[in-house]
Protein backbone atom coordinates (compact mmCIF):
# COMPACT_ATOMS: atom_id res chain seq x y z
CA UNK A 1 0.00 0.00 0.00
CA UNK A 2 3.03 2.48 0.92
CA UNK A 3 4.22 1.68 -2.28
CA UNK A 4 1.38 2.97 -4.38
CA UNK A 5 1.06 5.83 -2.36
CA UNK A 6 4.42 6.43 -3.45
CA UNK A 7 4.12 5.91 -7.32
CA UNK A 8 0.78 8.18 -6.92
CA UNK A 9 2.95 11.16 -5.06
CA UNK A 10 5.13 10.26 -7.44
CA UNK A 11 2.76 10.97 -10.54
CA UNK A 12 1.17 13.83 -8.83
CA UNK A 13 4.88 15.66 -8.81
CA UNK A 14 5.44 14.80 -12.89
CA UNK A 15 1.46 16.13 -13.25
CA UNK A 16 2.71 19.56 -11.51
CA UNK A 17 5.81 19.93 -12.97
CA UNK A 18 4.09 19.20 -16.67
CA UNK A 19 1.05 21.85 -15.38
CA UNK A 20 3.55 24.63 -14.47
CA UNK A 21 6.01 23.94 -16.71
CA UNK A 22 3.73 24.69 -19.82
CA UNK A 23 2.51 27.64 -18.16
CA UNK A 24 6.29 29.17 -18.07
CA UNK A 25 6.74 27.83 -21.85
CA UNK A 26 3.90 29.75 -23.17
CA UNK A 27 5.98 33.30 -23.73
CA UNK A 28 7.13 31.24 -26.95
CA UNK A 29 3.76 30.59 -27.92
CA UNK A 30 2.69 33.87 -27.72
CA UNK A 31 4.85 35.42 -30.22
CA UNK A 32 4.09 32.76 -32.82
CA UNK A 33 0.04 33.80 -33.32
CA UNK A 34 1.43 37.09 -35.17
CA UNK A 35 0.89 39.55 -36.74
CA UNK A 36 -2.39 38.63 -35.03
CA UNK A 37 -2.87 41.85 -32.42
CA UNK A 38 -3.02 40.97 -28.42
CA UNK A 39 -7.16 41.70 -28.32
CA UNK A 40 -7.12 39.33 -31.62
CA UNK A 41 -5.23 36.28 -30.08
CA UNK A 42 -7.13 37.08 -26.65
CA UNK A 43 -10.65 36.31 -28.32
CA UNK A 44 -9.55 33.62 -29.90
CA UNK A 45 -8.19 32.16 -26.53
CA UNK A 46 -11.17 32.72 -24.71
CA UNK A 47 -13.90 31.18 -28.04
CA UNK A 48 -11.49 28.09 -28.34
CA UNK A 49 -10.66 27.82 -24.48
CA UNK A 50 -14.47 27.16 -24.19
CA UNK A 51 -14.68 24.24 -26.64
CA UNK A 52 -11.47 22.75 -25.75
CA UNK A 53 -13.48 22.79 -22.51
CA UNK A 54 -16.90 20.98 -23.49
CA UNK A 55 -14.85 18.72 -25.67
CA UNK A 56 -13.16 17.61 -21.94
CA UNK A 57 -16.40 17.85 -20.58
CA UNK A 58 -18.38 15.65 -23.19
CA UNK A 59 -15.24 13.07 -22.49
CA UNK A 60 -15.49 12.67 -18.92
CA UNK A 61 -19.33 13.07 -18.73
CA UNK A 62 -18.83 15.39 -15.88
CA UNK A 63 -22.14 17.81 -15.92
CA UNK A 64 -23.00 17.19 -12.46
CA UNK A 65 -22.22 20.23 -11.05
CA UNK A 66 -23.74 22.96 -14.06
CA UNK A 67 -27.18 22.98 -12.38
CA UNK A 68 -26.49 23.34 -8.70
CA UNK A 69 -24.26 26.18 -9.66
CA UNK A 70 -26.89 27.70 -11.66
CA UNK A 71 -29.05 27.64 -8.83
CA UNK A 72 -26.43 30.16 -6.62
CA UNK A 73 -26.98 33.75 -8.01
CA UNK A 74 -24.07 34.96 -5.22
CA UNK A 75 -21.58 32.10 -6.71
CA UNK A 76 -22.35 32.67 -10.40
CA UNK A 77 -21.48 36.54 -9.98
CA UNK A 78 -18.00 35.69 -8.41
CA UNK A 79 -17.19 33.52 -11.79
CA UNK A 80 -18.11 36.28 -13.77
CA UNK A 81 -15.80 38.63 -11.73
CA UNK A 82 -13.31 35.88 -11.96
CA UNK A 83 -13.46 35.36 -15.33
CA UNK A 84 -13.71 39.43 -16.11
CA UNK A 85 -9.97 39.63 -14.05
CA UNK A 86 -8.66 36.31 -15.94
CA UNK A 87 -9.49 37.93 -18.70
CA UNK A 88 -7.57 41.06 -18.13
CA UNK A 89 -4.38 39.21 -16.90
CA UNK A 90 -4.51 37.02 -20.19
CA UNK A 91 -4.78 40.33 -22.24
CA UNK A 92 -2.01 42.33 -20.41
CA UNK A 93 0.19 38.55 -20.28
CA UNK A 94 -0.42 38.31 -24.34
CA UNK A 95 0.56 41.65 -24.65
CA UNK A 96 3.71 42.21 -22.68
CA UNK A 97 4.90 39.08 -24.43
CA UNK A 98 4.70 40.11 -27.76
CA UNK A 99 6.12 43.32 -26.92
CA UNK A 100 9.10 42.41 -25.52
CA UNK A 101 8.23 42.45 -21.36
CA UNK A 102 8.90 38.51 -20.79
CA UNK A 103 11.16 39.30 -17.77
CA UNK A 104 8.27 41.77 -15.95
CA UNK A 105 5.55 39.18 -16.75
CA UNK A 106 7.73 36.85 -14.78
CA UNK A 107 8.39 39.44 -11.87
CA UNK A 108 3.77 39.33 -12.22
CA UNK A 109 4.55 35.78 -10.90
CA UNK A 110 6.84 36.55 -8.73
CA UNK A 111 5.88 38.49 -6.45
CA UNK A 112 2.06 36.97 -6.78
CA UNK A 113 2.35 35.25 -3.40
CA UNK A 114 3.27 38.28 -1.88
CA UNK A 115 0.16 40.17 -3.19
CA UNK A 116 -1.58 36.91 -2.08
CA UNK A 117 -0.80 37.62 1.28
CA UNK A 118 -1.36 41.15 1.20
CA UNK A 119 -5.08 39.92 0.28
CA UNK A 120 -5.46 37.84 3.25
CA UNK A 121 -4.68 40.49 5.81
CA UNK A 122 -6.87 42.94 4.09
CA UNK A 123 -10.04 40.85 2.78
CA UNK A 124 -9.72 37.65 4.73
CA UNK A 125 -8.48 39.39 8.21
CA UNK A 126 -5.93 37.02 8.10
CA UNK A 127 -3.09 37.00 10.62
CA UNK A 128 0.60 36.75 9.32
CA UNK A 129 3.31 35.21 11.11
CA UNK A 130 6.99 37.58 11.61
CA UNK A 131 8.54 35.83 8.43
CA UNK A 132 5.60 36.60 6.34
CA UNK A 133 5.60 40.65 7.30
CA UNK A 134 9.23 40.55 7.04
CA UNK A 135 8.46 39.24 3.60
CA UNK A 136 5.73 41.54 2.35
CA UNK A 137 8.05 44.21 3.55
CA UNK A 138 11.13 43.22 1.13
CA UNK A 139 8.71 42.73 -1.60
CA UNK A 140 7.62 46.28 -1.32
CA UNK A 141 11.18 47.87 -1.02
CA UNK A 142 12.38 45.69 -4.24
CA UNK A 143 8.51 47.13 -5.90
CA UNK A 144 10.59 50.53 -5.16
CA UNK A 145 13.86 49.57 -6.55
CA UNK A 146 12.19 48.13 -9.75
CA UNK A 147 10.48 51.61 -10.18
CA UNK A 148 13.74 53.27 -10.11
CA UNK A 149 15.60 50.72 -12.45
CA UNK A 150 12.52 50.98 -14.80
CA UNK A 151 11.85 54.84 -14.73
CA UNK A 152 8.15 53.84 -13.63
CA UNK A 153 5.90 51.44 -11.86
CA UNK A 154 6.41 48.40 -13.12
CA UNK A 155 3.05 48.24 -13.98
CA UNK A 156 2.85 45.23 -16.42
CA UNK A 157 4.20 43.21 -13.35
CA UNK A 158 1.54 44.28 -10.90
CA UNK A 159 -1.46 44.09 -12.72
CA UNK A 160 -0.54 40.67 -13.44
CA UNK A 161 0.33 40.03 -9.72
CA UNK A 162 -2.83 42.28 -8.11
CA UNK A 163 -5.20 40.45 -11.37
CA UNK A 164 -3.75 36.88 -11.22
CA UNK A 165 -4.25 37.74 -6.84
CA UNK A 166 -7.89 38.55 -7.49
CA UNK A 167 -8.56 35.67 -9.28
CA UNK A 168 -7.68 33.47 -7.04
CA UNK A 169 -9.62 34.96 -3.91
CA UNK A 170 -12.71 34.76 -6.24
CA UNK A 171 -12.15 30.94 -7.30
CA UNK A 172 -11.30 30.13 -3.34
CA UNK A 173 -15.01 31.40 -2.52
CA UNK A 174 -16.39 29.90 -5.43
CA UNK A 175 -14.93 26.60 -4.75
CA UNK A 176 -14.79 24.94 -8.27
CA UNK A 177 -12.65 22.34 -9.58
CA UNK A 178 -10.24 24.12 -12.51
CA UNK A 179 -11.83 22.76 -15.10
CA UNK A 180 -15.21 23.00 -14.11
CA UNK A 181 -14.41 27.01 -13.08
CA UNK A 182 -12.24 27.70 -16.74
CA UNK A 183 -15.52 26.23 -18.10
CA UNK A 184 -17.52 28.77 -16.67
CA UNK A 185 -15.50 31.72 -16.74
CA UNK A 186 -15.29 30.85 -20.57
CA UNK A 187 -19.25 30.55 -21.08
CA UNK A 188 -19.19 34.07 -19.37
CA UNK A 189 -16.67 35.29 -21.29
CA UNK A 190 -17.87 33.57 -24.94
CA UNK A 191 -20.29 35.82 -26.03
CA UNK A 192 -18.27 39.13 -25.63
CA UNK A 193 -15.38 37.51 -27.29
CA UNK A 194 -17.49 35.96 -30.08
CA UNK A 195 -18.85 39.52 -30.61
CA UNK A 196 -15.53 41.33 -30.46
CA UNK A 197 -14.12 38.45 -32.89
CA UNK A 198 -17.22 39.71 -35.29
CA UNK A 199 -16.09 43.41 -35.08
CA UNK A 200 -12.59 42.25 -35.87
CA UNK A 201 -14.11 40.62 -39.10
CA UNK A 202 -16.37 43.66 -40.17
CA UNK A 203 -13.07 46.03 -39.56
CA UNK A 204 -10.79 43.82 -41.69
CA UNK A 205 -8.66 43.80 -38.13
CA UNK A 206 -9.06 40.11 -37.69
CA UNK A 207 -6.65 36.97 -38.78
CA UNK A 208 -9.40 33.90 -37.98
CA UNK A 209 -9.69 32.35 -41.33
CA UNK A 210 -7.83 34.29 -43.02
CA UNK A 211 -4.16 34.25 -45.23
CA UNK A 212 -1.58 37.03 -46.63
CA UNK A 213 0.94 36.10 -49.07
CA UNK A 214 4.08 36.15 -47.53
CA UNK A 215 2.81 37.12 -43.79
CA UNK A 216 1.00 34.39 -42.80
CA UNK A 217 -0.94 31.04 -44.12
CA UNK A 218 -4.12 28.74 -42.48
CA UNK A 219 -1.05 27.31 -39.97
CA UNK A 220 -1.95 30.98 -38.01
CA UNK A 221 -5.54 29.65 -37.74
CA UNK A 222 -4.98 26.43 -36.49
CA UNK A 223 -2.49 28.05 -34.14
CA UNK A 224 -5.24 29.97 -32.88
CA UNK A 225 -7.60 27.16 -32.13
CA UNK A 226 -4.67 25.54 -30.83
CA UNK A 227 -5.08 28.49 -28.27
CA UNK A 228 -7.55 26.61 -26.51
CA UNK A 229 -6.47 23.51 -26.25
CA UNK A 230 -2.86 25.00 -24.54
CA UNK A 231 -5.32 26.69 -21.90
CA UNK A 232 -7.06 23.63 -21.37
CA UNK A 233 -4.66 20.87 -21.01
CA UNK A 234 -2.13 22.32 -18.01
CA UNK A 235 -5.54 22.81 -15.94
CA UNK A 236 -5.69 19.17 -16.18
CA UNK A 237 -2.51 18.20 -14.94
CA UNK A 238 -2.83 20.72 -12.29
CA UNK A 239 -6.05 19.20 -11.48
CA UNK A 240 -4.49 15.94 -11.79
CA UNK A 241 -1.65 17.03 -9.36
CA UNK A 242 -3.93 18.46 -6.49
CA UNK A 243 -5.32 15.42 -5.38
CA UNK A 244 -1.99 13.72 -5.65
CA UNK A 245 0.36 16.01 -3.61
CA UNK A 246 0.59 17.96 -0.46
CA UNK A 247 0.02 21.82 -0.65
CA UNK A 248 3.31 22.44 0.43
CA UNK A 249 4.86 20.73 -2.83
CA UNK A 250 2.32 22.87 -5.25
CA UNK A 251 3.21 25.83 -3.67
CA UNK A 252 6.76 25.28 -4.27
CA UNK A 253 5.91 23.74 -8.04
CA UNK A 254 4.16 27.26 -8.83
CA UNK A 255 7.77 28.88 -9.13
CA UNK A 256 8.84 27.39 -12.15
CA UNK A 257 6.55 29.07 -14.08
CA UNK A 258 7.88 32.21 -13.54
CA UNK A 259 11.87 30.71 -13.51
CA UNK A 260 10.95 29.44 -17.11
CA UNK A 261 9.40 33.13 -18.20
CA UNK A 262 12.47 35.06 -16.59
CA UNK A 263 15.14 32.46 -18.38
CA UNK A 264 13.11 32.81 -21.48
CA UNK A 265 13.23 36.53 -21.60
CA UNK A 266 16.91 37.00 -20.17
CA UNK A 267 18.47 33.34 -22.46
CA UNK A 268 16.19 33.81 -25.62
CA UNK A 269 14.86 36.92 -26.19
CA UNK A 270 17.83 38.09 -25.12
CA UNK A 271 15.90 41.40 -22.58
CA UNK A 272 18.13 43.92 -20.60
CA UNK A 273 19.04 43.32 -17.39
CA UNK A 274 20.87 46.34 -15.70
CA UNK A 275 22.40 45.88 -12.32
CA UNK A 276 19.46 47.76 -10.44
CA UNK A 277 17.16 45.25 -12.15
CA UNK A 278 19.08 42.60 -10.78
CA UNK A 279 18.78 44.12 -7.45
CA UNK A 280 15.16 44.72 -7.51
CA UNK A 281 15.11 40.56 -8.42
CA UNK A 282 16.87 39.59 -5.95
CA UNK A 283 14.70 40.96 -2.89
CA UNK A 284 11.84 39.58 -4.74
CA UNK A 285 13.58 36.06 -4.85
CA UNK A 286 15.15 36.61 -1.08
CA UNK A 287 11.53 37.51 -0.15
CA UNK A 288 9.98 34.41 -1.81
CA UNK A 289 13.32 32.51 0.01
CA UNK A 290 11.82 33.71 3.49
CA UNK A 291 8.38 32.64 2.61
CA UNK A 292 9.28 29.01 1.33
CA UNK A 293 11.43 28.67 4.73
CA UNK A 294 8.59 29.98 7.18
CA UNK A 295 6.00 27.36 5.03
CA UNK A 296 7.77 24.65 5.34
CA UNK A 297 8.60 25.26 9.09
CA UNK A 298 5.11 25.62 10.07
CA UNK A 299 4.40 22.49 8.36
CA UNK A 300 6.79 20.87 10.39
CA UNK A 301 5.35 22.26 13.63
CA UNK A 302 1.97 21.54 12.55
CA UNK A 303 2.87 18.16 12.17
CA UNK A 304 4.56 17.73 15.64
CA UNK A 305 1.26 19.48 17.02
CA UNK A 306 -0.76 16.78 15.76
CA UNK A 307 1.20 14.25 16.39
CA UNK A 308 1.36 15.22 20.19
CA UNK A 309 -2.73 15.32 20.23
CA UNK A 310 -3.03 11.87 19.25
CA UNK A 311 -3.34 9.97 22.20
CA UNK A 312 -1.48 6.86 23.10
CA UNK A 313 -2.87 3.90 23.96
CA UNK A 314 -3.02 2.61 27.67
CA UNK A 315 -0.03 0.17 28.55
CA UNK A 316 -1.41 -3.36 29.33
CA UNK A 317 -1.70 -4.10 33.10
CA UNK A 318 0.55 -6.89 34.40
CA UNK A 319 -1.69 -9.62 35.70
CA UNK A 320 -1.33 -9.14 39.77
CA UNK A 321 0.71 -11.61 41.42
CA UNK A 322 -2.06 -13.28 43.67
CA UNK A 323 -4.82 -13.52 40.99
CA UNK A 324 -2.07 -15.81 38.93
CA UNK A 325 -1.21 -17.67 41.94
CA UNK A 326 -5.73 -18.18 42.20
CA UNK A 327 -5.98 -19.39 38.76
CA UNK A 328 -2.94 -21.64 38.77
CA UNK A 329 -4.86 -23.02 42.63
CA UNK A 330 -8.10 -23.10 40.34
Amino acid sequence: MAGTDQQDNGRGLWYGVAAYGIWGLFPLFWPLLEPGAADDILANRMVWSLVAVVLLLIAQRHWGWIRPLLRQPRRLAMLAGAATVISVNWGVYIWAVNAGHVVETSLGYFINPLVTIGFGVLVLKERLRTAQWTAVGIGAAAVVVLTVAYGQLPWIALTLALSFATYGLLKKQVGLSGLESLAAESAFMFPFALGYLVYLEVSGRGTFGHTVAGSYGWGHSGLLMLSGVITAVPLLFFGAAAVRVPLTVLGLLQYLAPVFQFLIGVAVFHESMPPARWAGFGLVWAALALLTWDALRQVRADRAARAAAVPQPAPVAAAAPEAATEAVTR
